[in-house]
């Protein structure tokens, strides 16, 4: 049959690539995905990786994504998500039915509270609040099916004991959801604590280039993974093929990039710390941190934010000019970018202490930690 032109433009095959091997794989970009004869069509198994049959539902390049990621955390799935929120929201909507308890640390983070209580308890799912540092604190009903966990949680950084909540939750038969962003796969490997699913915020440090909005959930347990999988689809989400090379390319200096974030926020942290002007300096590798402990037995590394109560002297507008007067630190949400963020959140902070002052967490880039300190240390000259 000879074609016209646009029909020949069309159809021309693109070549094989089975035989092409690089440092990152291609990046596909996919809705409609071919299949070979309509027996293959018919055959199509829309739940495994064993072949592709629609693009939202997984390209050789989300595959190889969620491969990294998995192997990263110690798991054997893993599902990208479009973010961190969601990979949430989708462990709640999938495992959580009216009725059923969750349990929630009262630090938790924002936007998962906000989901919490604005949908789950509006959907008839009960929430009990819990103090992660308190196991008396975690009570279970025969209807607790999930207990979320942060360690440490994003704002104010207490530690909890993993193991011994995770053994706990598993004793009264519930099932144990944390949240790794902090830990990114590098601080401690969630799944040696036992715990069921990890929610990784795939936006921060393994991008590592503040400019993807990405999620992932992981799993050791091929029945909840089905679960998730099936949900996932039915709502329709998926990554884009751009977005996952963009995260897998931050995965490759992941490891060199957390550990410079974490050594230059411990040098800022032991910095400010020495400051008459600051109250308390919250990061779990200080001693006097909340749930140190734990975190020097439990973790390899820390992440590179951390927070800062100021003294009870200076008001919002004292704090909010001395943020204002950052240079380096910009002014802006998430952690794990180059360039080093700051923001004051006063003292509308759920926490297990009451705040002395305002609180401003900082997150550390990759600058020069001398031109940090530097920055930090003329807005204190402001106060």
């Amino acid at each position: 049959m000879t074609l016209k032109p646009e029909t020949a433009l069309l159809h021309t095959a693109h070549g094989d690539v089975q035989n092409f091997e690089a440092v990152q794989p291609g990046t596909f970009r996919a809705s409609s995905v071919f299949f070979p004869s309509m027996q293959a069509w018919r055959e199509r198994d829309w739940t495994a990786k064993s072949g592709y049959i629609y693009g939202p539902h997984g390209t050789p390049t989300t595959f190889a994504l969620e491969a990294k990621v998995a192997q990263l955390e110690g798991a054997d799935h893993c599902l990208v998500c479009p973010s961190g929120l969601n990979a949430i929201a989708l462990v709640y909507i999938t495992l959580l039915r009216p009725g059923d308890e969750l349990l929630v640390p009262i630090n938790v983070y924002t936007a998962n509270r906000t989901f919490v209580t604005q949908e789950l308890m509006g959907w008839g799912i009960n929430v009990s609040i819990y103090d992660p540092t308190d196991l008396n604190s975690l009570t279970f009903t025969d209807r607790t099916r999930l207990v979320w966990v942060e360690a440490p949680c994003s704002m104010t950084f207490e530690y909890p004991d993993l193991p011994a909540l995770v053994e706990l939750a598993h004793r009264h038969g519930a099932l144990v959801a944390l949240d790794n962003a902090w830990g990114a796969g590098i601080a401690f490997s969630p799944f040696d604590f036992d715990v069921d699913i990890s929610v990784h915020a795939l936006t921060k440090y393994a991008s590592g280039s503040a400019d993807v909005v990405m999620g992932a959930i992981t799993t050791k347990d091929k029945s909840l993974y089905d679960a998730l999988k099936l949900c996932y689809m039915r709502l329709g989400l998926n990554v884009s093929g751009p977005d996952a090379e963009s995260v897998l390319k931050g995965l490759a200096t992941l490891t060199l990039r957390y550990h410079a974030h974490d050594q230059s926020a411990r040098t800022l942290a032991a910095h400010l710390r020495n400051s008459a002007k600051v109250a308390r300096v919250m990061h779990p590798a200080l001693e006097d941190s909340v749930g140190h402990q734990f975190w020097s037995r439990d973790c390899r590394a820390a992440a590179g934010i951390f927070s800062v109560v100021f003294d009870g002297r200076f008001s919002e507008a004292d704090i909010d000019r001395f943020v204002d007067s950052l240079r380096l630190f910009r002014i802006g949400f998430s952690w794990g970018g180059p360039v080093s963020l700051a923001v004051s959140y006063g003292k509308s902070v759920a926490t297990l202490q009451e705040l002395e002052g305002e609180l401003v967490r900082f997150s550390v880039g990759l600058e020069a930690t001398s031109d940090l300190i530097a920055d930090i240390d003329q807005a204190l000259a402001r106060l």
